[in-house]
């Protein structure tokens, strides 16, 4: 029942994804600054149900549900915890989760945060936010489910590749993530910018929290990365 809430929450995301990637910036063409907050609503309602399926699938791999392809393929009943609730991104499929759980993120910030930012450059960021989203979320449903199911179950799963099973990797991939799929909403609000015809040194005070948030998580991962590979792999 869990992978199938999950995979209705993800179904459900693009949906409002979809939305969001149109009303907002009509809105912004417009005028229209009933149509300008739906972005912060929507923004919201995806961080929420992308969450949902991400919980999902982590449950899925803390239970040892091999039902669901995913687990059964990177995960094993007799690992540690710790690498257990690694292998939710430890999978392309995980990890292209992880990344629309960023996506996510992200927008969801700025619409909540970025109360200084005049609506029209808002909704127009948040709107091209989606479009990511969206590209994202149509492939991770449409080639790289992470929640297929098998039937019947195996009795127990692949256990993953062993130098995969490190302190070091399992912290890896979200901080490098956070950092590469932070500097999206920088790509958003530049081309909301360029769009609306205006690059200052407002913008510029309004994107420098969420590039440093980004640059400083890509540098930690960078680093924690270079550290795992330097003493596993010598």
């Amino acid at each position: 029942m869990i992978p199938e809430i999950g995979q209705f929450a993800l179904a459900l995301v693009l949906m409002i994804a979809l939305a969001q990637s149109v009303l907002p910036m009509r809105g912004a063409s417009r005028g229209n600054l009933l149509w300008m907050q739906t972005a912060r609503a929507s923004s919201i309602a995806q961080l929420v149900f992308i969450g949902i399926a991400f919980l999902a699938l982590m449950r899925s791999f803390i239970v040892s549900d091999f039902t669901v392809v995913n687990v059964v393929e990177n995960s094993h009943s007799l690992k540690p915890m710790l690498f257990t609730i690694a292998g939710t991104w430890g999978s392309h499929e995980g990890s292209l989760l992880l990344w629309v759980l960023i996506l996510a993120t992200f927008g969801a910030g700025v619409a909540v945060l970025g109360s200084s930012i005049p609506d029209a450059l808002k909704a127009r960021t948040l709107s091209l936010q989606a479009w990511i989203s969206t590209g994202f979320l149509s492939f991770l449903l449409l080639t790289s489910n992470p929640f297929e199911q098998v039937f019947p179950p195996p009795v127990d799963g692949n256990d993953p590749n062993s130098l995969l099973q490190d302190v070091g990797l399992a912290m890896h991939p979200p901080l490098l993530y956070f950092g590469y799929v932070g500097f999206s909403i920088v790509f958003s609000f530049a081309v909301a910018a360029l769009i609306e015809g205006r690059v200052d040194a407002a913008w510029a005070r309004w994107v420098r929290p969420w590039t440093l948030a980004a640059w400083m998580s890509l540098t930690a991962g960078i680093a924690l990365g270079s550290w795992w590979a330097y003493y596993q792999l010598g």
